[in-house]
């Protein structure tokens, strides 16, 4: 079995707390994405939790991919006690045996019905959808209307400027491809209106296939992005840095994206676990997670911030267009997807 390696601010925060004088803490370690989300939870969500529980949680950062991987490596003797996963790495964990079922209690029963897993082996704590995002002076420079629909990217006059980010390693990228897919007339189950119609419709408006939207902010700078799926959050964080994009939910409807929370089966401490698992899931946290992050809540009790009601409508209503993927029909197929998408898309 692997060793746990704690990233360096994790393991400062264990030895610090391994010190007589805070011997009798208790140490959760979460696992979750970094950036903008680490800070928020960090800063404004947490500290109301360990106060209450006088317990410290430590946060561990990285990828969804990377967190699955830890676990696997430690599923013996796991060390982190609750993760945050994208909902396609989370589908597999499910498979993988590496969660315990939530315990029952109102906070689960106050979520969008979306957000709740077969069996409440995981629940959403954030609701994310990917839509459609723009290059607001570009589309002003041109005179074009804000787009509309998925179909948007197969239209000829944004040649040479679609970003699409990769379906082969981005959910984002996936997700769009999977929506033209549809309109095309294809679902999970059968890709081939997409692969066959790709080069001959959005293939021949893109300017680049990135492997994640890291690079959106330059492009968009640049002038060469025009057109990309994007989410509403990750829109809102560019708008905060002064880049120039705004997001569109498609008339088709945009696709759900959620971060699901996971109790770690076997984790040393599942009675606190459980505690901070419907802590994250309460209605109180997610609108503390709103107003901390933009984070939209899964809980329908919960609360969004003023501009977040002005930019994204009733969540209620948009909650009931949004489209669902099945994520088993696709973990299933995703390795022969990313084969063909590498080979005939970005060959």
């Amino acid at each position: 079995m692997k060793p746990f390696h704690l990233i360096p601010t994790a393991a400062a925060a264990f030895i610090a707390l391994s010190s007589p004088a805070q011997a009798d803490v208790k140490t959760l370690y979460l696992g979750m994405n970094g950036g903008p989300m680490e800070k928020a939870y960090t800063s404004q969500i947490l500290p109301d939790f360990e106060k209450a529980n006088g317990v410290k949680v430590v946060i561990v950062p990285g990828t969804s991919s990377d967190i699955l991987a830890k676990l696997l490596a430690n599923k013996a003797k796991p060390q982190i006690h609750v993760v945050l996963l994208d909902d396609g790495i989370m589908s597999r964990a499910i498979s993988m045996g590496v969660c315990q079922k939530l315990d029952d209690g109102p906070e689960l029963r106050q979520l969008y019905p979306f957000a709740r897993t077969k069996g409440d082996m995981t629940a959403g704590v954030q609701l994310g959808m990917t839509g459609i995002a723009y290059n607001t002076r570009l589309f002003k420079e041109k005179g074009w209307a804000p787009p509309t629909s998925w179909a948007d990217f197969t239209d000829p006059k944004y040649a040479g400027k679609v970003v699409f980010q990769s379906a082969s390693s981005s959910t984002f990228g996936l997700h769009g491809f999977l929506m033209l897919n549809r309109l095309w007339g294809g679902s999970e189950k059968n890709v081939e209106p997409g692969f066959t119609k790709w080069q001959q419709s959005v293939g021949k408006n893109v300017v680049e296939y990135i492997p994640n939207s890291a690079k959106i902010s330059e492009m968009v700078q640049t002038g060469e992005a025009g057109l990309f799926p994007l989410t509403p959050t990750a829109a809102g964080d560019l708008q905060e840095k002064g880049i120039p994009v705004a997001y569109v939910s498609p008339k088709e409807g945009p696709v759900l994206l959620l971060v699901d929370e996971c109790v770690v089966a076997n984790n040393p401490d599942p009675a606190l676990a459980q505690k901070l698992a419907a802590f994250l899931l309460s209605a109180s946290t997610q609108t503390r997670a709103a107003e901390a992050g933009r984070q939209i809540p899964t809980n329908k009790e919960a609360k969004m911030t003023e501009p977040m009601n002005k930019q994204l409508g009733n969540l209620d209503e948009l909650a009931k267009k949004v489209n669902v993927v099945d994520w088993d029909v696709i973990n299933v197929s995703r390795p022969q997807w990313d084969q063909r998408w590498n080979r005939q898309i970005e060959r």
